[in-house]
């Protein structure tokens, strides 16, 4: 084992000198790191001075103030579950199936499992940077809250790495399944599909376990029911649930270490396992992976409709925009992603209209409130979807930019275009969810008014930032769409994007839930009132317009320096 282990540590030494040439790229360049530590810390100490208030109130609640704690550390586990797994699935098929050492690793006299075990730890060491960094505030809270130290440390590093593990593991052969069936190649268009409608059943399971029935005073029987149901694991077959388990009972004094003897077996064992199927399919299935991608045709109708509607952007920019629109339609793995988005709109919609919102007791006040929130909501909505679909749009590129750089192409025009088809319908969706889920409060034309104008607002603004740091933090040479906005860029940008988010809810919160007190009382709103609510209106506009213009300055200054 020591001899696989030293071949493994040798095979990945090529990654490790290219993340560390990485890090000293943006080591010597001052003001990126510093951009990076500066958003960083910023949404770190967002992150846990939100989690420190919940944990606090939590803990001064009688009885049950410790198991809500466990619950919510459960749940949080459970989601990165989900996501981790979708992520380690699409990641493997390009770390095993298509990355560019393996014809080098295949043909070398290497042992299957050094190969097996290195492309398990590229897998897993992708898709699990994100949800780590995403961990360090969540447990320092915990931490914080109920006294847990260096020991706390320890646990959740032995907790988390064979959970990780398990994930990378599953993921893999999952893929590994998939590219038997289908070439690679195609399968990385099938699987597309095939994702996105898993998430999305996922997501209407989910729907349907209707969790707004909790919000209704009938949702238990008793008191005994709720005890039960606070005390009993959120799901006692999943990994997540044993790692939730360790990391609470260190920090609530009730650790029992056979939780890590369950996390690191139960790890062991699926890794020899999938080492063992690695060893048996992956030489026929990486045979198949060898074979060509199907090409596809756009139609000559779609081209002259479009170039119709683009007529008036000029020459340089309509061709651009097109071909935009037609690499996206051509990629299923991008197209297909339709799909989980509308699943996600109608159980968003779904949520507002399922609300309490007609019972006894709820006034137009509280509407308002949810509508208000619900921008908000939005606005995180739309950031996720701009991370994927409007921060590639430059690393998509590739190795051809230096075709449109070389060309007369003016950068202004390459940038625009790039902007537009993802703004566009971008700012389709915003008013579509933002207007639907209005109707369904039946809020008051002011609200009504408000609303639409800060989503359209912030719209503009997260689509400029998502192309400012795909810009900024281009991956070129990626072998996976789907690693881009998990990247350095794509972190960063959804710090900005919830920081933005926040920010405008901040200076719009205070000016209309007062002027939202003066009508519920029937007290007319006095001058500064009106005149507060006017200018946190106005201060969140000139707000959005800045994270418009700047990173759009930003990013046409960076394309210009793109080496032609």
């Amino acid at each position: 084992m020591s001899a696989v282990s030293v071949g493994v540590w040798h095979m990945l030494r090529p990654k490790r000198i290219t993340a560390r040439r990485r890090l000293g790229r943006q080591s010597a360049g001052g003001s990126k790191l510093g951009t990076i530590l500066g958003i960083g810390a910023l949404f770190w100490l967002a992150a846990y001075g939100i989690l420190y208030r919940i944990l606090r109130y939590f803990q001064g609640v009688e009885d049950i103030g410790d198991l809500l704690a466990a619950k919510l550390l459960g749940l949080v586990l459970l989601t990165f579950l989900g996501v981790l797994l979708l992520s380690n699935v699409i990641t493997a098929l390009s770390t095993f199936f298509l990355s560019r050492d393996l014809e080098l690793l295949i043909a070398a006299p290497t042992v299957p499992e050094q190969v097996y075990l290195t492309k398990l730890t590229e897998t897993a060491v992708h898709s699990s940077w994100m949800v780590t960094l995403i961990c360090v505030p969540i447990l320092v809270a915990y931490g914080n809250v109920y006294g847990g130290g260096l020991d706390l440390l320890l646990v959740s590093l032995a907790a988390l790495i064979p959970f990780f593990a398990i994930v990378a593991a599953i993921g893999s052969a999952v893929t590994l399944l998939l590219v038997s069936i289908f070439p690679a190649r195609r399968a990385k268009d099938i699987f597309g599909v095939i994702t996105v409608a898993a998430a999305g059943g996922v997501v209407l399971l989910i729907r349907m376990l209707r969790p707004e029935s909790l919000a209704t005073p009938e949702g238990f029987r008793n008191l005994g029911e709720f005890m039960a149901l606070l005390r009993g694991p959120t799901s006692p077959w999943l990994p997540s649930e044993w790692a939730t388990d360790a990391i609470i009972g260190t920090v609530q004094e009730g650790f029992d270490p056979f939780t890590l003897v369950l996390l690191w077996s139960s790890a062991a064992a699926v890794v020899v396992l999938g080492m063992v199927v690695h060893a048996r399919y992956y030489p026929s299935a990486f045979t198949r992976s060898q074979e060509g991608a199907q090409k596809h045709t756009a139609g000559h109708r779609f081209g002259l409709s479009m170039r119709f509607l683009f007529r008036r952007l000029g020459v340089s920019r309509g061709e651009l925009m097109l071909k935009d629109i037609r690499v996206f339609f051509r990629d299923t793995t991008q197209w297909s992603q339709l799909i989980l988005l509308a699943v996600l709109v109608v159980v968003y919609i779904y949520n507002i209209r399922a609300l309490p919102l007609r019972t006894e007791g709820v006034t137009t006040f509280f509407a308002n409130i949810v509508a208000f929130l619900n921008v908000g909501l939005a606005g995180f909505v739309l950031s996720a979807i701009a991370a994927r679909f409007v921060l590639p749009g430059v690393s998509l590129e590739g190795p051809t930019l230096w075709l449109l750089r070389s060309s007369p192409l003016r950068p202004r025009d390459l940038l625009w275009s790039k902007y537009w088809v993802g703004t566009v319908p971008l700012l389709i969706m915003a008013i579509v969810l933002t207007l639907g889920t209005n109707l369904l409060l039946k809020v008051g034309p002011a609200m009504m008014a408000l609303s639409l104008a800060t989503t359209a607002a912030m719209t503009f603004a997260l689509a400029a930032l998502a192309l400012a740091f795909g810009t900024l933090f281009p991956q070129f040479e990626t072998e996976n769409m789907a690693q881009i906005p998990t990247s350095i860029g794509g972190l960063l940008f959804m710090m900005s994007a919830v920081a933005l988010v926040g920010v405008v809810l901040v200076l719009e919160s205070w000016p209309m839930l007062t002027m939202m007190r003066h009508r519920f009382i029937g007290v007319p709103p006095t001058t500064g009132t009106i005149a507060m609510a006017v200018g946190g209106g106005v201060a969140a506009l000139l707000i959005c317009t800045a994270a418009t213009i700047v990173p759009l300055r930003v990013a046409l200054r960076r394309i210009e320096t793109f080496q032609a």
